[in-house]
């Protein structure tokens, strides 16, 4: 990959401030006055911004050479979990303590994005992931919903995008992660329960070294050469669909994951999985690929605040000019 990431800020107003950056919830109350009432959703963007190669001879804005600081301890959780950028827009809801995109064609996410550290993952004991049922998420329109009938009898699980073992310092937290708007398709044994579960573990691990760790999960739908099927030497999408509400079953899972240092050096590791039973001795460092493979896939853009000068290392290898 030549870059990551050259950012192009498309549109301003007079005053200067990009346009609406941040967005409002109108709440209509029905009164005397018929008044309306605007509520600020933080860190939002309604535009946001471009992220390409940078034209020769075209200056970086100033506001993205440096590290996109640290929100304040009492930001609102999702400026924080959102600090280097959103993928998309598509259908954006915050959780307590993660944010998702949801694909209301496929009723699984585009996307979900947490922030881990040690503060974050400190586990308040009384909660028993046990007690956490899987539900229907009915802040999606009934036509989009996935239900728990449509995996039964699927031969796949239920597989978290938000691993409920990163949302343990509360009851509501982790059963947040239990929302099927949370869930996508994945082969059981070999996948979800192992080499999938070793991949969540991993990044569980990084705020041992790391102050922040930002961690954005999602499905693929890949194309391959269908040889039993077309035998024509051209490229398909192939991918089943479960249950009533025709949930897909992605062929492949991308993790992208930027740590920070306590000396505030960013290092990236992306990963991409197929949606199979996998040797359990195979290193997940196997997995790695360039992030730029995975935003071609799944028409996202990772971490879109963040300049490839920003980063010293790339999937474990260092960067030329660190």
């Amino acid at each position: 990959m030549n870059r990551f990431r050259k950012i192009v800020h498309v549109a301003t107003l007079a005053t200067g401030a990009s346009i609406g950056w941040f967005c409002a919830k109108i709440n209509y109350t029905e009164n005397k006055n018929s008044s309306f009432n605007l509520s600020p959703l933080p860190a939002l963007p309604l535009f946001g911004t471009v992220s390409a190669g940078e034209p020769k001879g075209l200056a970086l804005p100033s506001d993205l050479q440096e590290i996109v600081p640290e929100p304040a301890p009492n930001a609102p959780r999702i400026a924080q979990i959102m600090r280097f950028g959103f993928p998309s827009l598509n259908n954006v809801r915050s959780m307590n303590d993660f944010v998702l995109s949801y694909d209301t064609r496929n009723r699984v996410p585009f996307w979900v994005f947490e922030h881990l550290s040690s503060s974050t993952l400190i586990k308040d004991n009384t909660v028993d992931r046990s007690k956490c049922d899987f539900h229907e998420d009915t802040s999606i329109h009934e036509y989009f919903r996935s239900h728990n009938v449509d995996y039964k009898g699927s031969g796949f699980d239920r597989g978290h995008m938000a691993a409920a073992g990163n949302h343990k310092r509360c009851h509501k937290d982790c059963e947040e992660t239990f929302l099927l708007s949370n869930m996508a398709p994945q082969v059981g044994k070999g996948f979800n329960r192992d080499k999938w579960n070793d991949i969540e573990k991993y990044c569980r691990k990084l705020p041992d070294k790391f102050k922040n760790v930002y961690v954005c999960t999602g499905p693929l739908y890949l194309p391959r050469l269908l040889y039993m099927l077309e035998n024509d030497g051209k490229l398909y999408v192939k991918y089943q669909v479960i249950g009533k509400n025709h949930v897909a079953v992605p062929t492949h899972f991308f993790k992208v994951v930027v740590c920070e240092s306590e000396s505030g050096n960013l290092e990236l590791e992306s990963f991409l999985l197929p949606n199979k039973s996998i040797d359990d001795a195979t290193p997940i460092e196997t997995f790695h690929v360039d992030p730029e493979v995975i935003e071609r896939a799944s028409g996202l853009l990772f971490f879109d605040r963040i300049t490839r000068k920003n980063l010293s290392k790339i999937n474990r290898k260092s960067i030329g000019w660190f």
